[in-house]
């Protein structure tokens, strides 16, 4: 490697942290929404005194009678409780200050030393499932709720709330929350019941009755800074199609479209709201946390109701982001909750046109860990497979480059000889390829059928939930859908942000560098800096842009860069050959 080359690619690395410094000081990353706003803050409302009556709560039992609610003593002063419902897939832990949620635990998935946590960022002042009296920038209900444990995986809360009029006199209704699951489900019904006196009319505010607001954040935790796979985006299903919303820090979008369902996902976990009752419109928060941290947050507004009593059902979903987990709402009979057509695995990330593809792709890999149990190996073994299948269009490709080198010279000389006349040029261009016998697209037609399965395989290895928590090997590769680690460092890189030596992308990067000097022609290796820069300069942006990438995806790329090195060597001794023997094969 000459002097110049290593001046080009101590540029090349100089350039790329300045600009990493730059950006992140001068213009640092946020998605442009269009009418964003700040998200507003919102105040409690203070306990009010009074007598409470209870409501009717609905049971699965079908037990709806006044009596099914334990009579109430005169001026009962009400205890804070936090009762539990466990299923065998959830564990939520509930506050009787406003019936709200204050944990949300999926059993079956691990954070860390602990379970997953779906109601991240609750605070005494914004609980999960909190009910905000008229629109999203109403006063959040926040008095002690009555408790009625209905049964195992069915509980109530229930109390008087009392409103001014505009003309200072008092209304009052009951408002009520139900909240029941299923055993082997995760999705749970929440019901709000208003039963007002008979001085009510019905709840209207600003045309809006009452807003549901989701947890501040979902689980797992992360850090944006250094996990850069990892995000928080808002969905929902307007006229049977998906749409995806992206907010940088601190924003807020309201929008007033009836949809089907709306949600909050990260990589492999989502929060999904379906309502069941006329909805004004919903927003999407990312206000910063009092901690400083992200937040990703969900309003759906109730329209005004009317009447003196109403009761309105609410879905929600809470769990793992899966087609297997979600797809099962599409079909009445294969969910406890008899829903249909919900399109709730539309939420999941595929790779497009190309979703077949992966699926069929996923399908290989889960019998290779049939075979061997450890998702590491599944993802090598898919590699090879893979290596193998397209290893006649690398060969063909290959073939063309080396051709093309031997007919360069006429060429050029044809270029050079027509180059005031291009459709001259063009014309005898197109008689010399026909008599060498070289069609110009037989070295790119084999890369553009290797593209899909490209990025079948880049999606699928990125977002594949069993990969996450999937040890490779123990004390390096932990869990596949975390980047490598070979030691902890004793402090965090400034700007990187980086906490941890990986081995995977300096392995990459070598694999990278190693390629582009395998496959270097001559021509190439005349050419100028700003092409020795593309040559070496590449692979050491991506050993940045890569650094924290998951393990699994890494696993993926080195592999096959290693493995399509040894073809291009393979391939290399096989030409040399055909050149010094009989000669190279035209390629038609």
């Amino acid at each position: 490697m000459d002097k110049n080359t290593i001046a080009a690619i101590v540029l090349s690395t100089i350039v790329i942290i300045v600009g990493f410094t730059a950006q992140s000081i001068f213009f640092p990353s946020q998605p442009v929404v269009e009418n964003a706003v700040e998200a507003p803050v919102n105040q409690a409302l203070p306990p009010q005194a009074g007598n409470d009556a209870g409501p009717a709560l609905m049971s699965s039992s079908g037990d709806t009678s006044p009596s099914s609610v334990p009579a109430l003593e005169e001026n009962e002063v009400i205890a804070e409780e936090f009762p539990v419902i466990e299923t065998d897939l959830v564990r939520v832990q509930f506050t009787n200050r406003g019936g709200d949620v204050l944990s949300y635990k999926l059993k079956n998935h691990n954070d860390g030393a602990d379970m997953v946590e779906m109601a991240a960022g609750v605070t005494d002042a914004d609980r999960a499932f909190s009910i905000l009296i008229g629109g999203s920038k109403g006063a959040a209900v926040n008095q002690l709720f009555h408790v009625k444990r209905i049964s195992d995986t069915e509980i109530g809360f229930y109390r008087t709330i009392a409103l001014k009029n505009s003309d200072g006199s008092e209304s009052q209704f009951t408002l009520a929350k139900q909240y029941s699951f299923k055993n082997d489900d995760y999705m749970f019904e929440l019901k709000v019941v208003i039963d007002g006196d008979s001085s009510f009319g019905g709840l209207s505010i600003g045309d809006a009755a009452y807003t549901l607001r989701t947890s501040p954040q979902i689980g797992p935790s992360w850090d944006p800074k250094q996990d850069k796979y990892e995000y928080r985006k808002f969905y929902h299903l307007l006229n049977g199609k998906k749409k995806t919303v992206a907010l940088g820090t601190g924003q807020f979008k309201a929008l007033a479209d009836k949809v089907s369902w709306t949600g909050v996902a990260g990589k492999y976990f989502t929060l999904i709201a379906v309502p069941g009752v006329p909805t004004q419109g919903f927003e999407y928060s990312t206000a910063a946390l009092p901690d400083g941290s992200s937040c990703a947050q969900i309003y759906v507004t109730r329209s005004a109701i009317a009447s003196g009593r109403q009761t309105d059902t609410w879905k929600f979903y809470v769990g793992p982001r899966t087609d297997k987990a979600l797809a099962p709402y599409n079909l009445a009979g294969n969910n406890p909750w008899n829903l249909s057509d919900l399109k709730l695995n539309d939420i999941v990330d595929t790779s497009g046109i190309l979703g077949p593809l992966e699926v069929f792709l996923k399908w290989i890999m889960e019998l290779f860990y049939m075979l061997i149990p450890n998702w590491g190996v599944s993802i090598i073994l898919m590699t090879i497979l893979m290596r193998i299948v397209i290893f006649p269009l690398t060969k063909k490709s290959s073939e063309s480059t080396l051709k093309m080198q031997e007919l360069q010279p006429k060429i050029q000389e044809i270029q050079a000889k027509y180059k005031d006349n291009q459709a001259k040029m063009n014309e005898e261009m197109a008689k010399f390829y026909q008599t060498a016998g070289y069609n110009p697209l037989s070295g790119c037609l084999p890369l553009l059928i290797q593209f899909p399965l490209i990025f079948a395989m880049y999606n699928l290895f990125n977002n594949y939930f069993e990969f996450r928590g999937a040890m490779f090997i123990p004390g390096w590769i932990p869990d596949l859908s975390q980047g490598d680690s070979v030691m902890a460092l004793p402090f965090t890189l400034p700007l990187l942000e980086w906490s941890d030596l990986r081995i995977l992308p300096i392995v990459y990067v070598v694999s990278q560098l190693l390629f582009g000097k395998v496959t270097q022609t001559p021509a190439t290796a005349q050419q100028n800096s700003s092409m020795k820069i593309m040559l070496y300069g590449m692979p050491l942006f991506f050993f940045f842009l890569f650094y924290n990438a998951p393990a699994g995806l890494l696993l993926y790329w080195t592999l096959s860069n290693v493995l399509t090195l040894v073809q291009q060597v393979i391939i290399n001794r096989m030409m040399h050959a055909k050149k010094s023997g009989a000669g190279l094969k035209l390629v038609k």
